[in-house]
């Protein structure tokens, strides 16, 4: 059976099949330079089950750092525990109103053709995290919303739930290599409303028992500047939003805002289905960013105007060599 690569290079000649092998070439020649990979998910990409692929791609060291929204930090958990009560819904284009009711009443939350348990995944979890909420406002103590998950996981109290195999994970191998997780925007997801109606109930004392975005950026600023010392760091993007623009923006902070020298990212490669010409940020080409201060014109750059639940998973099978 050919491999991935052979495929690929066989026929994806033209178009955005072509990119799809730069991007995957680009991406090994910035690893073979010691170089390092910072990956952003927006969409629904744990959804997708994207983490068959991450997984492994984390594990063999060809990521090393993740920016994703809340919605992906908590839906590969979801799947990781109520798998077997997901619901697929082929035939989703063609659901009425009526029909949508009927998922609502299941407690099936839709995510396009994919159906995500209320109860199995998203209130066993909830019982769960709330534990670690009420422990760190007893001990005075703030973590980032990945710490949390990380705590989650390294407690074992999910391993009677796993669904799938552990190995398909990507936060649980992004927590075996202790890799660092930004979530700008994690009040925007089921955790994040989550934990604030616990605020407001009176359940949790305070909102600074989740550290805030503004602090992510801090830590990401010291990351940024410790591995560029040794390292070029690249940008792979998966679709636009937050994930994206929260991260790429810490190297024109660092050297407009504080006047420090760091080098530019070494390695650009978005995938997305968006478009520039309605005056969309994440359908931005890698050419304005230059005038932003985050890319350079030498910069290898990639634009794959494509599904990233297709593209995605090819990329990473091409740069594990599969």
């Amino acid at each position: 059976m050919p491999s991935v690569q052979s495929f690929m290079k066989r026929h994806f000649k033209h178009f955005n099949a072509a990119v799809c092998v730069d991007a995957a070439e680009g991406w090994i020649t910035h690893l073979n330079k010691e170089g390092k990979m910072l990956v952003t998910l927006a969409g629904a990409m744990s959804t997708a089950e994207l983490g068959i692929s991450l997984a492994e791609m984390i594990r063999q060291d060809k990521v090393h750092a993740i920016s994703c929204t809340g919605a992906n930090l908590e839906e590969d958990i979801f799947n990781l525990i109520a798998h077997t009560h997901y619901e697929r819904v082929p035939h989703y284009r063609y659901l009425t109103a009526e029909d949508e009711i009927k998922l609502l009443k299941k407690g099936m939350n839709r995510v396009t053709d994919t159906c995500i348990p209320e109860e199995t995944a998203i209130r066993r979890i909830e019982k769960e995290i709330l534990h670690l909420w009420q422990k760190a406002d007893k001990e005075k103590k703030r973590y980032f919303p990945y710490e949390y998950l990380f705590q989650l996981l390294d407690s074992g109290l999910l391993e009677r739930f796993c669904e799938i195999d552990p190995k398909n994970s990507w936060l649980l191998a992004a927590k075996e290599k202790n890799l660092p997780i930004f979530t700008p925007g994690w009040e925007d997801s089921t955790l994040g409303n989550i934990f604030v109606s616990h605020v407001v109930a009176g359940d949790l004392s305070s909102y600074q028992i989740v550290k805030s975005g503004a602090e992510q950026m801090g830590v990401l600023i010291d990351w940024y500047k410790e591995i560029t010392q040794k390292h070029s760091i690249g940008f792979f993007q998966i679709g636009g939003g937050i994930a994206g623009d929260f991260p790429i923006c810490v190297v024109p902070l660092i050297r407009q805002d504080l006047q420090e020298k760091v080098p530019l990212w070494g390695y650009f490669c978005q995938v997305s289905d968006s478009t520039t010409s309605f005056g969309s940020y994440s359908g931005a080409v890698p050419n304005e960013k230059i005038t932003w201060g985050k890319l350079d014109a030498k910069t290898p750059s990639y634009l794959i105007e494509s599904d990233a639940s297709i593209v995605a998973p090819l990329i990473f099978a091409y740069v594990l060599g599969e």
